[in-house]
């Protein structure tokens, strides 16, 4: 028997010790993951791209703990009443190779993602930052809206989507949410408009393809831009010209996978970034200056899946009446019986009966 989280079971969990605690947790866990960076083996997701989406598996491990998420990205989806991005994801212990914990990660990656982005910009941006802008108003917005407010003390919201409805939905939702409590949130009729003043700006659009959501002109001194949508080859939402600025420092997760997805596909091999490990670490410098543009490049690293289901994994240990587990393996009286231990076992029964 393994341990197992569905969409139901996360919620409970969330809802036990609240969003913004949750993300403002699992930031910390991831963190705490990237401090010891080197102690993982760690390689680019191997996808593969169809004309309408991307399905992707995503694996590390530390020689302990082995983890994947297997992850989908189909933006024509929501047309057909569907999600764009769902997820499940294994944590494994390498020792046995026995699978330990199957969750959910569809709800789980836009949690991480909030926490990833909200890390990033604690390193990155300047720490009187109070405006942020968010284009983008989809499935993952409301997250980031509740991590930046929470974490990092936004008090006002710019938001802009090409689709109204998107932008209504989020207005409706945070109204709703008591952990967003103070938190101004101003609708806007361009991405021009939506950054004009904001200290970061956040883009989260869907669209698979070489999009320019934000162009130099819309840039001041001091931002820090939190490009998360660009996330797979052929899809951006940076001007190049913003990346290759003087004052800008870019900050990716993982430089090989970075350069096939993030904004960094658009650039010569040898542009220069910093890893946000380095960061962390203290080898590499998050800004060098008030009016320096800091940028992460965001495209999502299996380091902080690894990190989201090692945390899911530890919350259930104070979960024992809600804990769920399921027969994905089988117990066996003798382990090398794999046959007269399961489905042979039902054989015999029947040859008894017969006799």
């Amino acid at each position: 028997m393994i341990d197992y989280i569905g969409v139901s079971d996360l919620e409970r969990l969330v809802r036990a010790i609240g969003t913004g605690s949750f993300i403002e947790r699992l930031s910390t866990e991831i963190e705490s993951d990237y401090r010891r960076w080197d102690e993982f083996e760690k390689t680019p997701r191997s996808a593969s791209h169809s004309p309408v989406g991307v399905i992707e598996l995503m694996p590390i491990t530390d020689g302990r703990l082995y983890t994947f998420k297997y992850v989908n990205g189909h933006p024509k989806n929501t047309s057909e009443g569907l999600l764009t991005v769902t997820a499940f994801g294994v944590l494994a212990d390498v020792h046995t190779g026995y699978p330990l914990l199957l969750s959910e990660l569809t709800v789980t990656t836009a949690l991480r993602t909030a926490a990833m982005s909200v890390l990033a910009a604690r390193w990155m941006a300047r720490s009187d930052s109070r405006v942020m802008a968010l284009i983008g108003n989809g499935a993952q917005a409301e997250f980031q809206a509740i991590g930046f407010h929470r974490m990092l003390g936004i008090r006002t919201l710019r938001v802009y989507d090409v689709d109204p409805v998107a932008t209504a939905k989020l207005e409706r939702n945070l109204r709703s949410i008591a952990e967003v409590a103070g938190l101004e949130v101003v609708r806007c009729g361009s991405a021009a408009e939506a950054c004009r003043g904001a200290d970061i700006v956040t883009t989260v659009t869907a669209d698979k393809k070489n999009a320019v959501i934000l162009t130099p002109d819309m840039i001041e001194p001091g931002m820090h831009l939190n490009a998360v949508g660009g996330d797979c080859p052929g899809k951006t939402e940076l001007h190049r010209d913003i990346l290759l600025a003087p004052n800008a420092r870019v900050v990716v997760e993982f430089e090989p996978q970075s350069r096939i997805e993030g904004e960094l596909q658009q650039l010569p091999d040898d542009f220069r970034v910093t890893e946000f490990a380095d960061v962390v670490r203290g080898s590499a410098r998050g800004r060098a200056g008030p009016d320096e543009v800091t940028i992460f490049d965001s495209v999502g690293f299996a380091l902080e899946d690894y990190s989201a289901l090692r945390f899911l994994h530890s919350l259930l240990a104070a979960d024992t009446a809600g804990r769920r587990q399921i027969d994905l393996l089988p117990e066996l009286v003798d382990p090398k019986d794999l046959f007269g231990g399961t489905i042979g076992a039902t054989a015999a029964v029947r040859i008894r009966r017969a006799g």
